[in-house]
């Protein structure tokens, strides 16, 4: 058993809490959101309102927050960065811009304190079941050591070493990078179709069944036809994440022509509809412009392709 903090109690992060509860961590969990208390006690947690007194009795003090920001006031304004004690590690779980964790780290580590990095993928679904995939920077010894505490929360087989600080959020953006990608271009194909007349069932399953499948094509076109945005996510964090790697690009002096074409129709979609749940947000703003909706019926098993 070890003495967890975790901070961040929300949609991804109160399941989270739970299972570490479950495999019999004492956890103390802290949120921003008063209200958030009785959800934290609910699933066996215990519940702290201030952040630096969490972390200064944390063996490993783990974050699951919307963005860099709030993990930039956490650590920061919110004393933990200070209140962390020597030999305990910093785990953090968001998807995060390695260039706002970089000076955080580096304050931490030279007060002893080891950090790792873990953005994960997935929903709440797989918050909820332990099958998150876990996008790790850090060091293989520390990996090794907190293998037992991160299979709790991710899948074993889904728990990737990608390489050394900052390499863990760089992979999860680029992740995230190709599927809005792949769903702008999808909705601009099937949009296309759609005008030129093909039935957008048969566009899918031929799609689906090409050398143009793909993730979003398998397991995210069936929820935009049925009307469903996503709503798991918000659009400023969209945009927050797409902006963090257009810097990135820029930094290392490599093409981002496509991408940057990406963004800006992610930026608009933000201007129209302001920071509002919906990974596919940017789609809705593209049928806006067609003036058409893509909606199909979910297929029968028996006539889904590849799948």
């Amino acid at each position: 058993m070890s003495r967890i903090g975790f901070a961040g109690i929300g949609r991804m992060g109160l399941p989270m809490c739970a299972n570490l509860v479950k495999a019999g961590h004492e956890v103390t969990a802290c949120d921003v959101r008063a209200e958030q208390r009785e959800a934290a006690i609910a699933c066996g947690a215990r519940w702290s309102p201030d952040p630096g007194e969490v972390a200064a009795t944390a063996d490993v003090f783990i974050t699951m927050l919307p963005g860099p920001p709030e993990v930039r006031d956490l650590m920061l304004r919110g004393g933990v960065a200070e209140a962390l004690p020597p030999k305990s590690v910093w785990v953090d779980m968001t998807s995060n811009s390695p260039e706002v964790v970089r000076p955080i780290r580096e304050r931490l580590l030279a007060r002893g304190v080891r950090v790792l990095e873990a953005p994960v993928g997935g929903g709440p679904a797989e918050s909820r079941d332990g099958s998150l995939k876990l996008f790790i920077g850090g060091e293989a010894d520390l990996v090794d050591r907190l293998r037992p505490l991160l299979e709790v929360l991710g899948d074993p087989d889904r728990i990737a070493l990608v390489g050394g600080h900052g390499h863990g959020y760089t992979a999860k953006l680029l992740v995230n990078l190709l599927w809005f990608g792949q769903a702008v271009a999808t909705a601009e194909a099937l949009l296309l179709g759609k005008s030129a007349g093909l039935d957008l069932g048969v566009l899918r399953d031929v799609l689906r069944d090409s050398a143009a499948a793909g993730s979003f094509l398998h397991h995210d076109l069936d929820a935009l036809f049925a009307g469903d945005y996503l709503r798991s996510f918000g659009l400023d964090r969209v945009c927050e994440e797409l902006t963090a790697l257009t810097e990135l690009a820029h930094d290392h002096g490599t093409p981002f022509a496509l991408s940057d074409v990406v963004a800006r129709v992610h930026q608009r979609a933000l201007a129209r509809y302001g920071p509002a749940d919906g990974e596919l947000l940017a789609v809705a703003l593209l049928e806006e412009d067609a003036g058409l909706q893509l909606r199909a019926p979910r297929p029968s098993t028996s006539d889904e392709v590849g799948d």
